[in-house]
């Protein structure tokens, strides 16, 4: 038995930086280029052209990347994906294999020394596999027996709620439904997902601010909106289809206001991959107004505009504000007045990092806009005042009546493929009672009322070691989570992991006493039933319900579905439960008979999941009701700016992606559309700020994070120039992940802080 130290960090290895000039433009050929060359490497060019025909097409299956919606109507006939989207179809579709004779030869330890990169590039999991108790080597297991593993630790606990079941975006809604099933019935609401780290500060503030946690817009609402205000995200690499909306925007008349820290190829123009005309040349120019705000300024940015707003509405009464729509639909104007007349503009400036004259420049376009769209990502909703930035830019939008309409209203743009559908199939730690009296009624059972952890209480609750028990459907818990090193103790204090994955991970190796990997089919592949072939159902960013079905064999006899392998657990754990597994995944639709039971929106999903296109969710704020909010009004708010104080020498840092890279996974090791090739620890910095700690370009540094007196250390990073307002840095994760403290959060949504995380810097001698 090796008694060496299991990675739960990347390696501090540097790859061998290049640099190259930013490109103008995104997307055009080179995008194209970079698609077809992980397709190649990854599955071969003609399966991997087949695969990409059938991707987002009707009939098709469904991106496993991001949820930005597919055209209701026609569909491309060419790239009706993206660069990213395409190497997502790569990796899963790979021809490389992890099979248990991998196991065999490589240790956990061993493994664990890789880079993510590396460690993903190994390939897809064939077989079911435990890594028993001081063991070094995962081994097969038969599912029978692995099942029967986790249905006996289950039910050894002192209690239910000593069970963590931890959900990832990609989970189809037929298997999140009966994951959420099987946990309640069990008798927990420890269902914590992704959702936690990403977009619940939005759940929060607009269901708060508007009645749902949701976006009130439509794809086609892009087509009629005057203005699109896009803040706190870089399309360009994490959604580029929203590209293709964004240039339809202008096609069509309308303008765009960027709002961001750095300024991102993507969103300033792009070359459309959907008309080879336009593949070459310098693209469609997409931002009018670019605003590079200071990170975590967008608040007193936003109050600034709005105070700008009210100063002409007084000038001339009724020509600026939608007082009508004031009148009928809102709640809280007064208070949000009285407050917006006691914010002082020259306080406010300095915390934007801007000029006054370019903010009043954008306050006087969106004076004259009465359809505007705001969409906004991870830039606004991982800070401690996350939860306020929304609300503040909600009550812009309250402000210009520009919600309930065409081409106007909010527009989260979520991360991953189906991480709404899964939150409206009942993945939440804190369940409305009305679900669980739904739950209760169809299903014959009582279901546990008091609210489960979220990620944050979750990683807490195994670290003090009151939780014992990790199962993952889906994701990459230790390399998507925040404080490296404490999320590691805390997965490795529990006596059973477990892992519903398709590829290897870093999660795989930061292990409980024992541990599982469970492989699963990939979106790519047919899912064979007793009853036939099967097709599964995700949602959209914009609450489209839409079918996906794999089109290849899959890769190993040994892999189930995630309904199957969801059966298989709840039947070795459930010894009384009435509901009938094992008939349920025989056929799909018997699951979605149960989720039109008891789900509202779904009313014969069935029939309406099967014509072209799929069908869309109820929207309140979309039909301009806001009645399930609390004054059963749309609320304007008063929201706090940000406290953040930084002493000398300190610096702000948010973590951001690579070109190559999709949440946790990482395709390759450049960086294009920012000019880094080929290396992935470096930070970016204000050249002024770098002349003044005495840093040259190239320098390595160390990065220390300062929380409530504890420091945290990512060792070994390059320090490049960039365009990034003075006192403000970017890393990437999951390198800079170790230093994003477990207890800065957000305010209200419990979101980790990874975008205002407070470092110095140590130059290496």
């Amino acid at each position: 038995m090796s008694t060496k130290k299991t990675h739960a960090q990347p390696p501090e290895k540097l790859t061998g930086i290049k640099l190259k000039e930013i490109p103008e433009s995104a997307v055009g050929v080179k995008a194209i280029a970079s698609a077809l060359s992980h397709i190649n490497k990854e599955v071969g060019m003609g399966k991997g052209i087949g695969l990409l025909a059938k991707l987002n097409q009707i009939n098709g299956f469904d991106c496993p990347g991001c949820a930005w919606p597919d055209p209701d109507e026609k569909r491309a006939f060419l790239a009706e994906y993206c660069e990213n989207g395409a190497k997502a179809v790569a990796e899963e579709a790979t021809k490389n294999r992890v099979s248990p004779l991998f196991f065999a030869t490589h240790s956990v330890q061993e493994l664990s020394e890789l880079s993510d990169y590396e460690i993903g590039k190994k390939g897809r999991v064939t077989h079911p596999v435990v890594l028993h108790e001081g063991k070094d080597h995962y081994e097969e297991i038969s599912w029978e027996d692995a099942f029967q593993m986790i249905g006996t630790e289950l039910n050894s606990l002192s209690s239910p709620d000593e069970a963590i079941f931890y959900t990832s975006g990609r989970t189809s809604n037929e298997a999140a439904f009966l994951y959420q099933l099987f946990v309640r019935q069990f008798g927990t609401n420890n269902l914590p997902d992704c959702s936690n780290m990403c977009h619940e500060s939005s759940g929060s503030a607009l269901s708060e601010t508007l009645g749902i946690g949701k976006g009130s817009v439509t794809l086609d609402d892009f087509n009629h909106a005057d203005l699109v205000i896009v803040m706190g995200q870089n399309p360009g690499t994490n959604h580029p289809r929203m590209l293709t909306a964004l240039g339809e925007t202008k096609k069509k008349g309308g303008q765009i206001i960027t709002i961001n820290p750095l300024p991102e190829v993507g969103l300033m123009r792009y070359n459309d991959p959907q008309n080879p005309i336009k593949w070459i040349g310098k693209g469609q120019k997409l931002t009018d107004i670019f605003l590079q705000v200071k990170i975590n300024g967008d608040v007193a940015l936003l109050k600034i505009i709005m105070k700008l707003l009210l100063e002409k509405e007084k000038k001339s009464p009724n020509s600026i504000f939608d007082h009508d729509f004031i009148q009928e639909k809102t709640s809280g104007y007064d208070e949000f007045i009285n407050d917006l007349e006691k914010s002082n503009i020259e306080e406010l400036l300095p915390q934007t990092g801007l000029e006054l004259s370019i903010i009043k420049e954008a306050a006087d376009m969106i004076a004259k806009k009465k359809k505007i769209i705001i969409c906004w990502a991870m830039g606004l909703t991982q800070h401690k005042n996350a939860v306020d930035n929304i609300r503040e830019l909600v009550n812009l939008l309250l402000l210009k009546g520009s919600i309930g309409k065409k081409g106007a209203g909010t527009c989260p743009v979520r991360g991953h493929s189906n991480v709404q559908g899964d939150r409206t199939m009942g993945i939440w730690e804190k369940p409305k009672d009305a679900f669980l009296d739904k739950l209760e009624e169809e299903f014959h059972f009582k279901a546990p009322r008091e609210h489960g952890y979220d990620v944050v209480d979750a990683i807490e609750a195994m670290h003090q070691k009151k939780a014992k028990v990790f199962i993952g459907m889906g994701g990459n818990f230790i390399s998507a989570t925040p404080d490296t090193e404490f999320t590691a103790e805390a997965l490795q204090n529990c006596d059973l992991t477990v892992h519903v994955s398709t590829k290897l991970n870093r999660s795989h190796l930061i292990h409980g006493k024992r541990a599982l990997i469970l492989p699963c089919l990939g979106r790519s592949e047919k899912d064979h039933q007793e009853n036939g072939e099967q097709f599964v159902s995700v949602e959209n960013s914009m609450g489209v319900v839409h079918q996906s079905s794999g089109h290849l064999t899959p890769l190993s006899e040994a892999l189930l579905s995630e309904p199957a392998i969801v059966a298989g657990m709840a039947e070795a754990t459930l010894k009384d439960s009435q509901v009938a597994w094992t008939e349920l995944v025989k056929d799909y639709d018997l699951i979605r008979n149960k989720i039109e039971a008891t789900i509202p929106g779904f009313d014969n999903y069935n029939k309406r999941v099967r014509n072209r296109g799929g069908f869309y969710l109820p929207n309140n704020a979309r039909d301009n009701n806001y009645a399930p909010t609390k004054t059963g009004k749309a609320n304007f708010t008063v929201n706090q700016i940000s406290d953040v104080v930084l002493e000398k020498d300190q610096f702000i840092m948010m973590t951001i992606r690579t070109h190559d890279q999709y949440n946790t996974t990482i395709y390759g090791l450049d960086d294009r559309y920012r000019g880094v090739l080929n290396e992935r620890r470096v930070v970016f910095m204000n050249q002024d700020d770098m002349n003044e700690q005495g840093l040259k370009k190239m320098d390595m540094v160390d990065l220390i994070s300062h929380f409530e007196g504890e420091k945290r250390v990512a060792k070994g990073f390059l320090v490049l120039p960039y365009s990034i307002p003075r006192q403000c840095t970017a890393t990437y994760f999951p390198e800079a992940n170790v230093l994003v403290p477990i207890k800065s959060k957000a305010r209200i949504s419990n979101t980790p802080a990874s975008k205002t995380v407070i470092i110095t810097l140590e130059k290496r001698s």
